[in-house]
């Protein structure tokens, strides 16, 4: 088994580059699986972790998780008090706007009580488009097939909220099997070998739990959107591994201990 590519680990916290398809940990939906980053991570570095934040199956992109339960409990409060800031690039179908906030209330989905019985919540997600192509084939009505390079900035954490918002403004995102168009899926799946979600994780920033540090991690692309990027003229946009840790000037949580 291939390791997991750990982007950076300290005595706190550790940051990972998840893969596509890897659930992140056990569920009641995750019947008959027996793989997860979770145990995966675990096992490899020989640490207990803790889940802080989540991403779907099938995106792939960067992960932190704590390797303690206090700094979990200071790193899920930054999640859900909207202080880290998140990235994330997709391949969507059309051209997309140059620049939006896509300001779209959205039921939760749990999975445990139908949809009409979840209340709608506010879900803002800022989108830019990166780039685009037109493509010389006939996919679905249109002779010629569009399609955007979009970075979305999620400003509240709604569960498939980058999915959910580009599909209702009228670019959903490829590979996307439940809210995206099949008949791309498969072009793209077929003749562009992307059989994927195109949807990646590539930049979280938050200040470190128990150190002086504003912490900034930028993850690169897994092989098949690689390809694809190098294919469709993209290739300028691919990012790179890395991590940044400019100083800080607030006191640290561990100074106030």
């Amino acid at each position: 088994m291939t390791p997991l590519n750990i982007l950076y680990q300290d005595e706190y916290l550790v940051a990972v580059h998840k893969p596509s398809g890897l659930l992140v940990h056990r569920s009641a939906l995750a019947r008959g699986e027996t793989e997860f980053l979770l145990q995966r991570l675990r096992d490899q570095i020989g640490k207990r972790v803790y889940p802080v934040h989540r991403l779907d199956r099938p995106t792939s992109g960067v992960m932190v998780f704590a390797l303690s339960s206090t700094v979990a409990g200071l790193l899920s409060d930054a999640f859900s008090e909207r202080q880290v800031e998140k990235r994330y690039l997709a391949v969507v179908r059309g051209k997309a706007p140059e620049s939006e906030r896509l300001d779209y209330p959205l039921r939760e989905e749990d999975g445990t009580r139908p949809k009409a019985e979840m209340p709608a919540m506010p879900a803002m997600t800022d989108i830019r488009r990166l780039d685009s192509v037109e493509l010389p084939v006939q996919v679905d009505r249109y002779p010629v097939a569009r399609y955007a390079l979009v970075e979305a900035r999620p400003l509240t954490g709604r569960r498939h909220q980058i999915r959910r918002h580009l599909s209702r403004r009228g670019y959903p995102i490829i590979g996307d099997a439940k809210h995206g168009k099949s008949v791309h899926n498969r072009f793209f799946a077929e003749r562009l070998s992307a059989p994927r979600l195109l949807l990646a994780a590539t930049y979280l920033a938050f200040d470190h739990p128990l150190l002086d540090k504003r912490m900034e991690f930028s993850c690169a692309l897994d092989d098949t959107m690689t390809a694809l990027f190098h294919h469709l003229g993209w290739a300028g946009h691919l990012p790179l591994d890395s991590v940044r840790m400019p100083p800080h000037t607030t006191p640290s949580a561990l100074q106030a201990l």
